[in-house]
């Protein structure tokens, strides 16, 4: 399950690395930016027939970008990202509307809350093998 995390905390990257890891992920499917700008040129960079992460593990706070901005951006391309990635939330916050506007985002799977643990990471890996195209 190739995955990308978008954080601007690199504690939080290296924390979610090494649970992802710990779970069975090998460290060359994992992808990540610190940048939220960097990560939506990345997905614009991404042609029709370029592997895409499975999995994308979005902060929602973030400088210069929230998560809803780059949610945002990456519209144009719900197309082509919707059945072959699929969007997670990351956040704090325990706000009902956060999951309420996560629901506006045909990307996102759903919201989860930090810190992450490995029963939720199973899940995930679940719904992407359950979901996706390998």
């Amino acid at each position: 399950m190739d995955t990308l995390i978008i954080d601007d905390n690199p504690t939080g990257i290296f924390l979610t690395t090494r649970l992802l890891r710990r779970d069975g992920q090998p460290a060359d499917v994992i992808t990540s930016f610190v940048s939220p700008v960097e990560a939506v040129a990345f997905f614009r960079q991404q042609g029709p027939t370029d592997a895409l992460p499975h999995v994308v593990l979005l902060d929602l706070n973030m400088p210069l970008l929230s998560g809803w901005d780059v949610l945002d951006a990456l519209q144009p391309l719900e197309a082509h990202l919707l059945g072959r990635c699929v969007f997670y939330v990351l956040t704090s916050s325990l706000a009902p509307a956060d999951q309420a506007r996560a629901r506006q985002y045909p990307l996102v799977a759903g919201v989860l809350h930090k810190p992450l643990d490995g029963m939720t990471i199973q899940a995930i890996q679940a719904r992407v093998l359950e979901t996706l195209p390998s």
